[in-house]
């Protein structure tokens, strides 16, 4: 018996969704960090500015509810929530498993990317208040590579046995 009859189609679909859904939330747990890690020093500095500071923290967490919103499609189109997905073939399996990997890296990766620019922006608006606005636009740039992650993952989940 090989590798992929031992654990089945529907194992390695749930390793795909799975991994659609954690990688990009660790990568959002490190890149608000990141950035939450930036606004801290601002905010004991200058409480005042706290609400663009969390505005700006709270941008590199998308990527976390992407991966989950990715997830939970994967599996109610494999049928888990109906029930019907006991006999998953193989083939069906590794389809879902490399429609999740979008969301799971690009998440991953622009989460970390969007929390250091996010840092970057916190440090814009320490020193020029009026103009952290650019930093906002600096953090969206990285979003779109985000959300481009999820449009490949969602299209590909889509046409999973069509």
């Amino acid at each position: 018996m090989g590798f992929f009859e031992a654990f089945g189609g529907l194992a390695l679909a749930l390793f795909g969704a799975g991994r659609a859904a954690v990688l990009p939330g660790i990568g959002s747990a490190k890149g608000t960090g990141i950035a939450g890690e930036a606004g801290a020093g601002l905010v004991s500095q200058d409480p005042s500015k706290f609400g663009k500071i969390l505005i700006l923290q709270v941008i590199p967490g998308t990527q976390g509810l992407y991966g989950l919103v990715v997830w939970f499609f994967a599996i109610f189109r494999m049928g888990l929530l109906a029930g019907t997905a006991a006999d998953m073939t193989i083939q069906m399996g590794l389809q879902y498993f490399a429609a999740c990997l979008p969301i799971a890296l690009g998440g991953l990766f622009s989460a970390i990317s969007q929390g250091r620019v996010a840092a970057g922006s916190i440090n814009i608006l320490a020193k020029k208040p009026d103009d952290w606005a650019k930093g906002m636009v600096l953090c969206i740039i990285v979003e779109f590579y985000a959300i481009l992650s999820l449009l490949a993952s969602m299209l590909m989940i889509i046409n999973i046995g069509a």
